[in-house]
């Protein structure tokens, strides 16, 4: 009813005077501002008052109707407002004049360099996580329709038509199969334009592995090559395994492709006990179940190893008892040897003596030693002499310990001073 209000306010019998309506810019695009101006080129010939203006489009006024500006601005256009504009001035006595109507086509941008992204940025998101795809436009005015599709044979997810320079589709929680490539459209009446391909993985968190043992026989031995073999059922590649002997670790091994990692050991008698091992791909690790492994040492090896021990123990147990002993008998005989025969003084000349063998014959005279020690510097010499007798005996001597020697002197040189006479016998 306002709107008709106003035409009838605008309708009174119009005398055509010089009026001129102009656009700026002639060729407004979407999303900037348009300038309208009525120009009065030949003033009415009865001026009564100051002049009313008003402005149209395809027949309806545009806000806010008559006022005395000649000039009205568009702050926003889009191409529906397009159309046929004009203008018309009136007097205080209600004298109309109307412009020449005026084509305004608003241009509309096509879109340009469309592209998609995703969040978690670089299209690796967790089982179960929520995912969104982005896509976004450069430039582009008006209405712009959105599409999204997954794989390279282009299936349709999700259109959206909205006003502005991106929109977004999520996934709220991701499946397995929603790893692959995905694209976007976009689309403001000019035809699509297409983003590149944009890879999205599903990463899985590992499952918890299993430990396989493998040997040449059983049961294991010693020296024989074991295989550790450790693999989780599922997960996403990279998955990076751990090997363990009684929770210490043994080695790592990586695989790249997914699938299980071997690990060789070369068994010893140490290497009895439980064995584990870990599967870890940034999402979480999984320890497997301890497995048992028995090395079964052969029997010489078994001997060895008893008497090493057996050994081992009795040098941990006696070692300081044998050590403590020793000392104190070098202690004591140290302390005999000072008392009983000063150092460097010669013990006396042990006196001739004879000994006798059941014999029918003249008993021969037996062989009579005498040694003496000679002290010189830190050397000591001993002096022994041999006699004999001139007859020689119907029954051979018996034995001593210098049989054979001349009856010269014999000098021993000892490497040691101090040498006692008990000394000197027992190397004797």
């Amino acid at each position: 009813m306002l709107l008709g209000l106003m035409l009838l306010m605008c309708a009174p019998p119009c005398e055509l005077t010089a009026l001129l309506l102009t656009a700026t810019p002639s060729r407004p695009v979407e999303g900037g501002s348009v300038t309208l101006t009525c120009n009065v080129l030949v003033p009415s010939r009865r001026l009564d008052g100051p002049l009313q203006f008003c402005f149209f489009r395809d027949n309806r006024v545009l806000w806010p109707g008559w006022s005395s500006s000649p000039e009205l601005q568009l702050p926003t256009v889009w191409r529906e407002d397009s159309g046929s504009y004009w203008c018309e001035e009136k007097t205080m006595a209600a004298r109309v004049a109307r412009s020449p109507r005026v084509q305004i086509q608003v241009q509309r941008v096509p879109v340009c360099n469309v592209s998609l992204e995703t969040q978690p940025p670089g299209g690796q998101v967790q089982k179960g996580e929520r995912l969104a795809l982005i896509c976004m436009v450069a430039r582009g005015t008006g209405d712009i329709t959105f599409l999204w599709y997954k794989g390279a044979l282009g299936l349709n997810l999700e259109t959206k038509t909205q006003r502005s320079l991106a929109a977004k589709f999520e996934i709220p929680a991701v499946r397995d199969s929603d790893t692959d490539k995905y694209y976007c459209a976009a689309d403001n009446g000019y035809g699509p334009s297409l983003s590149e391909l944009v890879s999205v993985t599903v990463r899985i968190p590992v499952s918890r592995p299993v430990l396989t043992i493998r040997g040449p026989g059983a049961p294991a031995e010693v020296g024989d090559v074991v295989e550790l073999r450790c693999e989780a059922q599922r997960g996403s590649p990279p998955i990076l395994y751990r090997f363990y002997h009684k929770n210490v670790t043994l080695g790592r091994s990586s695989a790249h492709a997914g699938g299980g990692a071997s690990f060789n050991l070369s068994l010893t008698a140490e290497h009895s006990g439980n064995y584990s091992c870990e599967a870890d791909n940034g999402l979480g690790a999984r320890r497997s179940k301890a497995v048992p492994l028995n090395v079964t040492v052969p029997t010489e090896d078994r001997k060895e190893l008893l008497a090493s021990g057996i050994l081992e123990g009795m040098l941990g147990v006696l070692g300081p008892v044998i050590l403590a002993l020793f000392c104190c008998g070098l202690r004591k005989r140290l302390g005999r040897r000072s008392s009983g025969n000063p150092r460097g003084s010669p013990p006396s000349p042990v006196p001739p003596a004879s000994s006798y063998v059941n014999s029918p014959a003249p008993l021969q005279g037996q062989s009579v030693y005498e040694n003496a020690n000679v002290v010189r510097g830190d050397e000591v010499y001993s002096l022994v002499y041999h006699t004999q007798q001139e007859r020689p005996p119907a029954v051979p001597p018996l034995r001593t310990r210098i049989e054979d020697q001349d009856a010269s002197a014999i000098y021993f040189r000892l490497k040691k001073a101090n040498v006692t006479d008990e000394d000197y016998d027992d190397a004797m």
